[in-house]
Parts: structure tokens; C-alpha cells; sequence
């Protein structure tokens, strides 16, 4: 199994100050640049080059971490799915979060059908290892037939009016893409999405211990 990345080996900055930079560039719109001046008016010299490196090297470490440590699941989930650009290219990105408006998991993908769908259900599940009581979506067909394959005995209930709490787990989703001038990179966008969700779920700070 290879090991996460672990911010106090090799790095002359304390790990609670790269933490802290990564939290405060995945929380909130902000540029590398802007983290880089938030830090240097508390005296620290960090270049926003250095910056990137942390985002990219321990984001994910990071997101893991608060992952584990949340409370288990609301049993009502709600699935949605938003159009993004790769690229110029359209994709699909899908996102879970649970009735608090917890991000439980997100996948992107090129397609938004059945088997799209049903793939998404599948990653949900087998992350969380839990079963919902209900699952909340809009009208979308390809709910319906992929919650009927993997999870049948689950209450599904359709309706553009009852998923607020999915839709709006998306606008900071939106302002992140605005700031970066849209994603640029097949590679890059699921990477960064799957570090940022426990991000926009949380308040607090990362605890690296």
C-alpha cells in the first residue's frame, strides 16, 4: 500500500503551516497568489510556486484524513449531477452529500447516463460502506434504473424541488472554477474535485496528527 505524504519529513516549514496553507487555498476562491499574501502578512516567505506544490503534494492527504474523521452519515442522501469544461470539453460531474449538506463523494465523467450512473453508485457505496434510507435525485432517468440494479430496496424519491441541499453543494464547486478560468486537464480536475469536497463540508482546520 503506498504511503500518504507526510508533511514534516524534508520540509523546512512547520506542518502545521502547510496545512494550514492548503486549507486555507481549498476552503476558500482563493489564488495561489492570495494564499501566498495571506502568509507573508504573518511573517512567512512562501512563494506561491511553493504553495502549489503543497496543494498538489498533500491536498488529498489532507482530504483523507477529514474523511475518516467525520461523523458517520444523515441515511438521506441526495445525488445530483452539473455539467463542467475540461478542456473545452463537457463533463459531468456527480456529487453526493448527505442531508447535513456533507460532500459524501463526487466522480467526474464524460457520460450522464445508466452506466455513469450506475458507476457512481457503486464508488458512493463502497467508499462509505453504508445503505441510505432514502435517496433523494432529480428526474433523471438513469437514477432510477441504476439505484433499481444496486440498491433496490432503498426509497427513491424524484423531484427538482426536494434536492436544494445537492444543487447548492455545487456553488463552491462554480466560484473555484470561475477563479481557476475553468479546469484545463482531464487529470487535474478529478484530482483537484476529490480534494476539495471535504474542504467545502468542513469549517475547521485540518488536524495532520
Amino acid at each position: 500500500m503506498r504511503r500518504e505524504p507526510d508533511p514534516p519529513y524534508r520540509h523546512r516549514f512547520p506542518a502545521e503551516l502547510i496545512a494550514h496553507a492548503v486549507w486555507l487555498y481549498h476552503t476558500f476562491p482563493l489564488s495561489f497568489r492570495d494564499v501566498e499574501l495571506l502568509l507573508a502578512e504573518r511573517g512567512v516567505e512562501a512563494s506561491y510556486e511553493t504553495v502549489r506544490r503543497w496543494c498538489r503534494k498533500f491536498a488529498q492527504t489532507f482530504a483523507n484524513r477529514l474523511r475518516r474523521r467525520r461523523p458517520r452519515p444523515n441515511d438521506r442522501w441526495h445525488l445530483d449531477e452539473v455539467f463542467i469544461k475540461i478542456n473545452g470539453v463537457q463533463h459531468y460531474l456527480w456529487r453526493a452529500v448527505d442531508q447535513e449538506g456533507v460532500v459524501l463523494d463526487i466522480l467526474v465523467q464524460s457520460r450522464r447516463n445508466t452506466k455513469a450512473a450506475t458507476r457512481f453508485f457503486k464508488k458512493l457505496l463502497t467508499g462509505l460502506r453504508y445503505v441510505p434510507r432514502v435517496v433523494v435525485t432529480d428526474k433523471l432517468k438513469s437514477y432510477a434504473a441504476a439505484k433499481a440494479k444496486i440498491i433496490p430496496g432503498v426509497e427513491h424519491r424524484q423531484s427538482r424541488y426536494l434536492n436544494n441541499r445537492a444543487e447548492k453543494s455545487h456553488q463552491p464547486t462554480r466560484q473555484r472554477e470561475r477563479r481557476m478560468k475553468r479546469f484545463t486537464s482531464p487529470r487535474q480536475a478529478p484530482q483537484f474535485l476529490a480534494a476539495h469536497g471535504p474542504y467545502t463540508s468542513t469549517s475547521t482546520h485540518v488536524d495532520i496528527a
